[in-house]
């Protein structure tokens, strides 16, 4: 059985008031999530700022996260820099530290060959050598599809356990999981169709909205389960309307996220710019589907 599954919600990076990372936060924000029943950490990767940060912050973030809750729930740490040799020191520090697993998006902003790119994720994969390597596919961030021949390469390297899937297509996870075969595992990583992922054989989520509700993410992936389809389908599209009011205000989500859990007495700091902050309007937002959310833990 693949040691990965469950819900794994995607870290948020914690600063302190004059926005450098805060290990303290950094730590209660963990224990907060483990406290919640997830099965385990995304660290460092999309909605944790990773590409306006540098290798020290995310080096003493991860640090941080494993002193929490290491062993307590897994930890995947996203390690994709802008260059390789930052990428491999990251790995290799994730590995030292006893994280499970890491993971990356191929390289941005240049268009690369696939061999390029497989280069890229084997150098990193090599810097950490006793550790499970995660493709991220995110194409439409990163600019690069994991097409089938680009899979197929990278599944030569038998650290790859796995793809951490966030294109819109729920097929690429059935291709994904046909290609990996037995024992891999595919994410499901588009929080809106979270059920739909799992019903085409994903192994858990890793969301960008976990963070805020994980303990509803954790009772829809129960109710998928235990295939009880209409209460899944439900409480999906509730999430799913809670998402919509995230990612609709004049902020950026990861803006609303923290206003959202700083609501509810968990201090995360700011999202880093040029991510856009929240206007006054936003913050009347926040409370409402934080209204919606306490409607939901009542329901079920």
């Amino acid at each position: 059985m693949n040691k990965y599954k469950g819900i794994y919600p995607a870290f948020y990076a914690c600063y302190d008031d004059d926005g450098a990372i805060s290990p303290a936060r950094t730590a209660g924000y963990a224990r907060f999530l483990a406290d919640a029943g997830v099965d385990g950490l995304y660290v460092g990767g999309s909605s944790g700022e990773c590409i306006y940060r540098s290798v020290p912050d995310r080096k003493a973030e991860l640090a941080a996260v494993m002193e929490a809750v290491g062993g307590r729930v897994r930890v995947i740490a996203h390690v994709a820099c802008g260059n390789t040799a930052d990428s491999a020191e990251l790995a290799s520090y994730a590995q030292s530290i006893g994280a499970d697993a890491v993971a990356a998006i191929p390289p941005i902003y240049f268009k690369l060959p696939e061999h390029a790119i497989a280069a890229y994720w084997n150098a990193i994969s090599a810097a950490a050598p006793q550790t499970d390597f995660f493709i991220y596919n995110i194409p439409q961030l990163a600019g690069t599809s994991l097409t089938p021949s680009l899979l197929g390469e990278m599944l030569k390297n038998p650290k790859v356990v796995g793809v951490k899937n966030s294109s819109p297509s729920c097929e690429d996870i059935v291709r994904e999981l046909i290609a990996g075969g037995d024992g891999f595992c595919v994410f499901s990583g588009v929080d809106e169709q979270l059920c739909a992922g799992l019903a085409a054989g994903a192994c858990g989520g890793i969301g960008g909205t976990y963070g805020v509700m994980p303990d509803l993410y954790v009772r829809l992936y129960q109710l998928c389960r235990e295939g009880r389809n209409e209460e899944a389908a439900a409480l999906q599209r509730k999430l799913t309307g809670i998402i919509y009011g995230m990612t609709g205000a004049h902020g950026h989500m990861l803006s609303m996220a923290k206003e959202m859990l700083r609501l509810r007495g968990l201090e995360l700091g700011t999202a880093r710019l040029p991510l856009a902050p929240l206007s006054a309007e936003d913050r009347l937002i926040a409370r409402r589907l934080n209204e919606k959310i306490d409607m939901l833990r009542g329901e079920i």
